[in-house]
C-alpha cells in the first residue's frame, strides 16, 4: 500500500476510499498522515477539503450520484470528528479569545462551516460551533450568552442572502462583529459587503488571519432595516416576486404546457422536477433583486444549463420557458429587465445547447 504523505497522493487514496463509502480505509489513511507528521491543519485544508469538493464537482459532472455524493461527505464528517476527538476538546479558556461559528438560517451546508470551527480551535481559540441552518434568534440568545468577540457566518446557497442580511443587522445591533464566508457571498465577497458584514474571508486561514488582526466591535445600536442597507428594495420588487413565487411557478408551467404539448405528458414525478425547478430559478431571480445584482441570476442560470447538459436533458426550450416567466412578470420591471438579461447570457453560452429544468427540446 502507498503510504506516501505527498499532497496529491492522499488527495487520491482519500478520494477513491470516500468515493467507494469506505469509512476505515478513509479514516486510517488520515490517522496515518497524522502520526507519520502531517499537519492536522494541512489535513484538514489541503486533504479532506479537496476530496469534499471533488465530491461536489464529480456530482455536478454526473459521474457520481447523489447517494455517493452523500455517503463521501458523511465519511469525511466522520474524520473530522475523530481528529477533534483524538486531539481532546478545545481550550476553555482559550488565549486568543472566543468566537461563535454557524450557518445561515436554511443553509444545511454545514461541513465549510465545521472546517473552520477545527481550524480556529487548533489556533487556540474558543469555538461554540452551531452547525447548519441556524435560526438567528436562537443564535443571537446565545450570543447574549457568551459575549463572543465575532460570529463567523458560513453560507454557499445564495437565495440564503436575505436571512443572511437580517443575521448580520442582529448580531451587529447587540455589538457582535461579523466576518462572512461561503460561496454565497459571492466573488470576492462581493455580497458579504453589500449586506453591511464587517469582514469577509475566502477560506479558512484568511478567516484567521482577520480574527488575528482583530475585528472591531460595532457600537450596539437598534436593528437597521434591510432598506437601510440596500436602498433598491424601496421598489417592493423582492417582497412581491417571492410572494408571487407559487404563482408565477403555476403560470409558467401552464404555460408551457400550451408551447410545449410533451410538457403534457409528464407523469407526477416529472411535473414535480419541472415545478421545484422553475422555483428555484424564480428564487434565484428574488434573490439577484434583493442584492440589485444580475450576475447573482445570469451565473446561476448558466451554472444550471452545466448541470443538466451534463445529465444529457434537451436545453433548446430554457429560453422560451424564460421567456414566458418574463412575460409573467410583466408588473416587476426590474425583475423583467433581469429575465431578460438571464435570457441574453444562455444565449452567450451556447444558443443550441442550454438545458432546462424538465422542459423538453
Amino acid at each position: 500500500m502507498d503510504h506516501s504523505t505527498e499532497p496529491a497522493t492522499l488527495v487520491s487514496r482519500l478520494w477513491r476510499a470516500a468515493i467507494d463509502a469506505d469509512e476505515y480505509t478513509a479514516a486510517d489513511i488520515v490517522h496515518t498522515a497524522l502520526a507519520e507528521g502531517v499537519d492536522e491543519e494541512a489535513l484538514l485544508l489541503e486533504l479532506i477539503a479537496p476530496v469534499q469538493e471533488m465530491a461536489g464537482a464529480e456530482w455536478a459532472a454526473d459521474r457520481i450520484s447523489v447517494a455517493q455524493e452523500h455517503a463521501a461527505t458523511a465519511i469525511n464528517e466522520r474524520i473530522v470528528a475523530s481528529l477533534a476527538h483524538r486531539r481532546g476538546g478545545g481550550p476553555r479558556s482559550a488565549p486568543r479569545g472566543r468566537v461563535t461559528v454557524c450557518c445561515v438560517d436554511g443553509e444545511w451546508h454545514a461541513f465549510p462551516a465545521r472546517l473552520l470551527a477545527e481550524v480556529l480551535t487548533l489556533r487556540g481559540w474558543r469555538v461554540d460551533y452551531l452547525g447548519a441552518q441556524t435560526p438567528t434568534p436562537h443564535m443571537i440568545a446565545h450570543l447574549h450568552l457568551t459575549n463572543p468577540d465575532a460570529v463567523l457566518l458560513s453560507g454557499s446557497i445564495p437565495t440564503h442572502l436575505p436571512a443572511a442580511h437580517a443575521a448580520i443587522t442582529a448580531c451587529q445591533a447587540i455589538g457582535v462583529p461579523v466576518l462572512a464566508g461561503g460561496r454565497a457571498f459571492g466573488p470576492g465577497g462581493r455580497w458579504a459587503r453589500r449586506l453591511g458584514a464587517d469582514r469577509w474571508a475566502a477560506d479558512a486561514r484568511e478567516a484567521a488571519a482577520a480574527l488575528d488582526a482583530g475585528v472591531p466591535r460595532p457600537a450596539p445600536s437598534t436593528a437597521r432595516q434591510a432598506v437601510d442597507d440596500l436602498p433598491h428594495l424601496a421598489d417592493q420588487e423582492y417582497t412581491l416576486v417571492l410572494q408571487s413565487r407559487t404563482r408565477l411557478v403555476k403560470q409558467t408551467l401552464i404555460e408551457l404546457e400550451d408551447r410545449f404539448p410533451a410538457v403534457r405528458d409528464y407523469d407526477e414525478e416529472q411535473r414535480e422536477r419541472t415545478a421545484e425547478d422553475l422555483a428555484h430559478i424564480v428564487g434565484f431571480l428574488a434573490t439577484a433583486l434583493y442584492v440589485d445584482d444580475p450576475d447573482l441570476f445570469t451565473a446561476f442560470l448558466v451554472w444550471t444549463a452545466d448541470i443538466l447538459e451534463a445529465r444529457h436533458v434537451p436545453a433548446r426550450s430554457l429560453v422560451a420557458a424564460l421567456d414566458v416567466l418574463a412575460d409573467e412578470l410583466h408588473d416587476f420591471p426590474r425583475a423583467r429587465r433581469l429575465t431578460r438579461l438571464g435570457i441574453t447570457a444562455l444565449g452567450e453560452r451556447s444558443p443550441s445547447s442550454v438545458p432546462v429544468p424538465g422542459v423538453p427540446a
